[in-house]
């Protein structure tokens, strides 16, 4: 048997001022066939499991390239096309094949393609033929289109929120579509719209009790497979929004009911799965009450959730950090402020240098201005790293400076906050400080989470599109929750 494995994904935000070209996919992650890490990424991690599993069964499997975007704006169209194209062509070179395995996303977006993965899909299905599998991982926060269903066998997205199982979905998906090309099952693939746009962390009830469910499910007769695809507000596409997708094993009626009945349970979740969000104010009023008490040990987290670059914008918004240097605020730690600017002038004075510098609000006039302060470089690290589970996701040249009580780190390669090693490797203890702020909407949760004395979640204005009702689709094909009250009102009144 043989296999093909490729994956290219990035995450994009259309009303994002950013644009996405071939410099921020070589900078975020690339490897050319054969070169990919045994340590998996967050859209990649087919390729070990493919090895693994490879190597114990004795077929062969072919790799493409992988490369990966950190999430940003619309990618620019000759970059798209020459990715997609490189892809392939690996495959065609690759051909005859069993079947094809995909570390996607879900959610790119580039100039002339509102549908990137079911563009790449159905080319690759016009290669490999109509026998063949094709399978692939995919990101919840994405969008579920007719082409995709329609070119795929296997469709497997990350059940959680912050995506803790990426391995495990990579596992599935791979052993999904071996079943398939050996001929021991016959995916069938059936979704159901539940027509709303909406946040949706599964750390929490009710989305924690729905995601146990859904997997209790999956060990029903004839069931193979369970994904919620949450979707992805920040894209005006004419398929934004969430769905339930069920695989069974050739049963389209049942899965199509099943699909339906889990999909309007979902939809009874709207407007209790976001947590409870704060103003800026409120988040530091709340952080410097919680430690007046001595015996409280650990830090407050503070995530300020709009500004994450995860989510496409840039990161370097200077709200919070700004409220924090008036109050006076100390032992504040602030991780990551996007800034390649500022870094290069820092690892220029050197560490230990006390300098003017003015750093953050760069790319936008809704995210704070420019801070002017004299800092002290405090560490510089040329080609920084954060972890993400057992991922290792790039920062870039970075450094940490102290602004008055304050440290912050400064990154010149956009990532959210993913774990407390974004400041301890930049010589930031994060456990002894009584505040850390990161930018990030869910994905910091599991590993600070360790430490935190508390999480709070703060919802301050800026470059991301965060309610359906004011961000302006423009493509919207359909009806959708919050903007219809009663989307499914057929359904209802039936």
């Amino acid at each position: 048997m043989r296999i093909f494995c490729a994956s290219l994904a990035t995450e994009t935000n259309t009303f994002s001022p950013l644009r996405t070209d071939m410099t921020d996919f070589s900078e975020s992650f690339y490897a050319r066939p054969g070169e990919h890490p045994e340590t998996p990424t967050l859209c990649s991690a087919v390729f070990p499991v493919c090895r693994r599993r490879a190597s114990a069964e004795g077929w062969t499997l072919i790799e493409g390239t992988a490369t990966w975007a950190e999430p940003g704006g619309l990618i620019n169209r000759s970059t798209w096309e020459s990715l997609r194209d490189e892809i392939l062509e690996q495959a065609r070179a690759a051909m005859p094949v069993d079947a094809v395995v995909l570390g996607l996303h879900g959610a790119m977006v580039a100039e002339g393609y509102d549908d990137c993965e079911g563009d790449l899909l159905t080319r690759m299905r016009q290669i490999v033929g109509p026998d063949a599998v094709i399978g692939a991982t995919l990101d919840p926060h994405s969008h579920l289109t007719p082409k995709r269903l329609e070119a795929a066998n296997v469709l497997i997205a990350f059940k959680e929120f912050p995506h803790t199982d990426f391995v495990e979905c990579a596992d599935a998906c791979v052993d999904l579509v071996l079943r398939a090309a050996r001929g021991e099952v016959n995916p069938c693939l059936s979704a159901f719209d539940c027509r709303m746009i909406e946040v949706m962390p599964t750390n929490n009830d009710p989305m924690r009790g729905f995601v146990d469910r859904i997997k209790t499910c999956e060990r029903q007769d004839g069931v193979l497979s369970i994904s919620i695809i949450h979707g992805f507000m920040a894209a005006d596409v004419s398929e934004v929004g969430a769905r339930i997708l069920v695989i069974t094993d050739n049963r389209p009626l049942e899965g199509a009911r099943l699909a339906e009945d889990l999909g309007l349970q979902l939809f009874g979740f709207r407007g209790r799965t976001k947590p409870t969000l704060m103003s800026a104010e409120e988040a530091l009023d709340h952080a410097t009450g919680f430690h007046a008490n001595a015996s409280h040990k650990g830090p407050v987290v503070i995530a300020d959730i709009w500004d994450n670059p995860g989510g496409g914008v840039p990161g370097d918004s200077t709200i919070l950090t700004r409220l924090a240097l008036e109050r006076g605020m100390t032992s504040l730690a602030v991780g990551s402020i996007w800034d390649p600017m500022a870094v290069r002038l820092c690892i220029s004075a050197g560490e230990g240098a006390r300098m003017s510098l003015r750093f953050g609000g760069k790319t936008s006039a809704t995210a704070g201005a420019p801070i002017d302060a004299e800092v002290e470089v405090l560490k510089a690290v040329r080609n920084a790293e954060q972890s993400f589970g057992d991922s290792r996701v790039p920062l870039g040249d970075a450094v940490a400076i102290r602004v008055d009580g304050l440290e912050v780190v400064l990154n010149s390669v956009r990532s959210q906050a993913f774990s407390p090693d974004l400041f301890s490797n930049l010589g930031i203890d994060p456990a002894t400080r009584k505040i850390l702020i990161v930018k990030s909407t869910n994905h910091f949760r599991g590993a600070f989470a360790a430490i935190a004395a508390e999480i709070l979640y703060a919802s301050i204005e800026g470059l991301y599109p965060n309610n359906p009702l004011t961000n302006g689709y423009t493509k919207l094909s359909r009806p959708v929750w919050p903007i219809v009250e009663n989307p499914h009102g057929e359904l209802e009144s039936a």
